[in-house]
């Protein structure tokens, strides 16, 4: 399936979660068995480009995506976790939301210094959560220049903000606008 095939796919939610938001709903993707199987390809392919020794994705959606590519590809698949929810030893990152800010967690025991890394989400709206993820995997001593995302806002600047970072950002579609 193209990128245009798949995007026709993504489920548009009007007014969620709040009045003038339009929320890019990937539940109709990933329940898609041919498209989601598409998807996969698509950004295996990207991360293949990249030259990926292991991806990384953000908790939850992140995972959904990025373990089945690391999967296809053979590669080992690292966690981004949400507060409290390894049992290990971990590093963290606090960052800003725009109503207060968030926590990121990792076992630094999965990386191997100078490992590269990829960042792979579902999406890329303000960027706020990848430059976390990418600043934590840096401190666990990974070499960490891509990020891949399903879907990119354009309109939020997150893929601008990770670019300026000096990030190489790829999305498989875009949906302009909020």
């Amino acid at each position: 399936m193209t990128p245009d095939q798949l995007k026709a796919l993504v489920r548009t939610v009007p007014d969620f979660p709040a009045p003038g938001i339009l929320f890019r709903d990937i539940t109709t993707l990933i329940a898609h068995g041919p498209g989601l199987s598409a998807t996969i390809d698509h950004l295996a392919e990207m991360a293949h480009g990249a030259g990926a020794e292991a991806l990384a994705g953000m908790e939850a959606r992140g995972f959904i995506f990025g373990a089945a590519v690391a999967a296809r590809m053979g590669l080992g698949f690292v966690p981004i976790r949400k507060p409290g929810k390894l049992p290990v030893p971990t590093i963290s990152v606090d960052y800003t939301l725009e109503y207060g800010t968030d926590r990121l967690e990792l076992d630094p025991s999965v990386i191997h210094k100078g490992q590269r890394v990829v960042i792979m989400d579902d999406l890329i709206a303000t960027g706020g959560t990848a430059l976390a993820a990418t600043e934590l995997l840096k401190l666990a001593g990974a070499h960490v220049t891509n990020a891949i995302f399903v879907i990119d806002l354009p309109d939020l600047n997150g893929a601008s903000r990770l670019r300026h970072a000096g990030l190489t950002v790829e999305a498989l579609m875009d949906f302009p606008g909020q």
